[in-house]
């Protein structure tokens, strides 16, 4: 009866009322930021589809022009893709493969360049060594062995003949020491290995473009802040790597950013990991350390 007369009664349940209020709000705001996050990722993906189809497109108009022209077509004899157990098998086998003096040629070629000894010994389906290129190319000259694999770390560019193939298994397998850092516009994953096994990690993810909802923001300013927000995680990422413990650094993750951080990296390539850090680095980790196989 008092609280009614005081009106406490009234504003405990203005209160109650307003803390109702207080958690559906809260739950929208979570919601509209699963969504922009959910879209930034959507258009990611959508982008890497766009791209492998522009890809395939290519691939196939070139086919129906050879076709039309009357042109024989050329096709790799086999492809695979080669990790962990089955990339030391063929390893191990290749470099096992023995035959007379200078007659094993090894070779690793740009897409420069075709050198004319790869061309010599192959002659029109030298034009698959092309193809795949960069690549190294093995090849005896009986045809017994012909393979070009796609190695994860590139040597200098050579051709040499010898009684075996010139096989260097660190452009193929990870081995000692070195680190492996994941960078893209919204998360940085880095673990330090030894050969396959990681034995240090550090990652974490930006909330790129969650922390503004639409209204009241205009396209251009959304924009302008989520590039903001892409500069700061950019400089942690930048940050993070200044304090890896190894000197091997392979740099790893999405194109469009991995030019803007300012680091020596032994090596830089472009993979398609996402989601949590930790995950995405394994996703990383297995992508980079694949190798293709074309029988040509």
């Amino acid at each position: 009866m008092l609280d009614d007369i005081l009106g406490k009664t009234e504003l405990r349940e203005r209160i109650e009322e307003l803390e109702e209020r207080k958690e559906d709000t809260r739950r929208q705001l979570e919601a509209e930021s699963k969504r922009r996050a959910d879209a930034v990722t959507a258009r990611q993906e959508a982008e890497r589809e766009v791209n492998r189809l522009q890809d395939r497109v290519v691939e196939l108009e070139d086919r129906v022009e050879r076709l039309q022209s009357g042109e024989r077509q050329l096709d790799v004899r086999r492809e695979e893709t080669l990790r962990d157990e089955r990339l030391d098998a063929v390893l191990d086998r290749l470099e096992s493969f023995e035959t007379g003096e200078e007659e094993a040629l090894t070779a690793y070629v740009t897409s420069n360049s075709l050198p004319s000894a790869v061309s010599d010994i192959l002659g029109e389906r030298a034009a698959l060594v092309s193809r795949a290129s960069p690549c190294y190319v093995f090849v005896d000259d009986a045809g017994i062995c012909s393979v070009a694999l796609e190695p994860s770390i590139a040597p200098e560019p050579f051709v040499t003949w010898d009684d075996e193939f010139r096989i260097d298994q660190s452009s193929f397998q990870p081995q000692g020491e070195y680190t492996l850092a994941l960078v893209r516009s919204d998360l940085f994953a880095m673990g330090v290995y030894q050969g396959r096994e990681r034995i240090a990690f550090h990652g974490f993810d930006s909330d790129l473009g969650r922390n503004h909802s639409k209204g009241g923001f205009s396209q251009a300013r959304f924009e302008r802040l989520r590039d903001e927000q892409i500069d700061d995680h950019l400089d942690r990422c930048q940050a993070a790597l200044e304090e890896r413990t190894t000197d091997r650094l392979y740099l790893v993750g999405e194109g469009t950013v991995l030019d803007e951080i300012d680091t020596a990296a032994d090596v830089t390539a472009t993979v398609d990991a996402t989601g949590d850090p930790e995950p995405a680095l394994e996703d990383a980790f297995r992508d980079f350390w694949t190798t293709t196989l074309n029988a040509i």
